[in-house]
């Protein structure tokens, strides 16, 4: 005790140094515990994402068996798709030379202007959208992709005058990228759109059966793109607008008033029909406007069909 009492702060630091290691040592030894526990999960767990690593893609055969089928099936179904479209697809536009299209279009365009006599008024420049070359010839390169489209267009005329629209108004047909020295060159591509817009006015009914003309076509797939309608009339019929017929003297019959016919009575005469069927006055007025219509079209060239993947 007399080294303690002689030397006390030597006797208190060497104390608290020895509280403080032994303190140390446990928390040492607690830490360690829990880190060796943390190893131990990790090592386990990196085995077990090792291990699944190298499971297959499907861990079940059915599922993997499934999956199989759907490919199959999709890649069954593009292929009667490309089949479909088969009676539209050229493998090539039939290369020509410049004079001979220049021949073709100006044919095509005698043609269409003579579907068009008397019925209907086109633009003073018309020339089937290929007013560029009314004073020029066209490059070799583009002359295929020209032709292709000059048939499409001329089929799409001849329809339209069918139709018998009172005016074409206007016709404005973009450059392909061959008319400007360049090529068309997209692998993944299996169609290309060659556009063109037409203005024209018509009846209801001439529109209608101008796109179905188009539709049903059989040797050029037709997308239309932009439609746009308006009526020449914006406003709707006034009661002034319209006279009827005064009312039938009292006593006569109903048939010959209103062309109705009831069962087992006679038909009224079509002359006593028409002097009093007010209906062809409503025609005039609520059905036969005229329509201004403007439609941007994609002639579709199907290019050659793409091979499938087997499996």
């Amino acid at each position: 005790m007399s080294w303690i009492k002689e030397n006390p702060f030597v006797a208190t630091l060497g104390g608290i140094t020895l509280v403080g290691a032994a303190g140390l040592l446990l928390v040492g030894n607690h830490f360690g515990s829990k880190y060796q526990q943390s190893l131990d999960e990790y090592t386990t767990d990196a085995q077990l994402v090792a291990e699944g690593e190298k499971l297959a893609l499907y861990p079940k055969q059915e599922n993997l068996d499934a999956k199989k089928k759907a490919l199959r099936d999709y890649r069954d179904s593009l292929s009667k798709l490309q089949i479909a479209f088969d009676k539209y697809r050229v493998v090539a536009p039939k290369p020509v030379t410049s004079q001979e299209f220049t021949d073709n279009l100006r044919e095509a365009d005698a043609k269409v202007r003579a579907a068009f006599a008397n019925n209907t008024k086109l633009p003073d420049a018309f020339f089937l959208g290929f007013e560029t070359y009314k004073g020029t010839v066209a490059r070799d390169n583009a002359t295929g992709v020209l032709n292709y489209q000059l048939g499409a267009v001329s089929e799409l005329f001849q329809a339209l005058a069918k139709a018998a629209p009172s005016e074409v108004k206007n016709v404005h047909r973009p450059k392909s990228i061959e008319e400007d020295g360049g090529k068309f060159d997209d692998p993944a591509a299996v169609s290309r759109a060659l556009p063109i817009e037409v203005t024209f006015r018509g009846t209801e009914k001439s529109v209608r059966q101008f796109l179905s003309d188009l539709a049903s076509s059989g040797t050029h797939f037709y997308v239309i793109r932009t439609i746009r309608v308006t009526n020449d009339k914006l406003t709707g019929p006034l009661p002034s607008d319209v006279r009827f017929e005064e009312a039938p003297a009292p006593g006569a019959s109903s048939e010959q008033s209103t062309g109705i016919v009831l069962p087992g009575e006679a038909a009224a005469q079509p002359a006593q029909v028409a002097a009093t069927d007010s209906s062809r006055k409503l025609i005039q007025l609520l059905g036969d406007e005229q329509l201004n219509v403007f439609l941007r079209i994609d002639i579709l060239q199907f290019l050659p069909a793409k091979e499938l993947p087997k499996s």
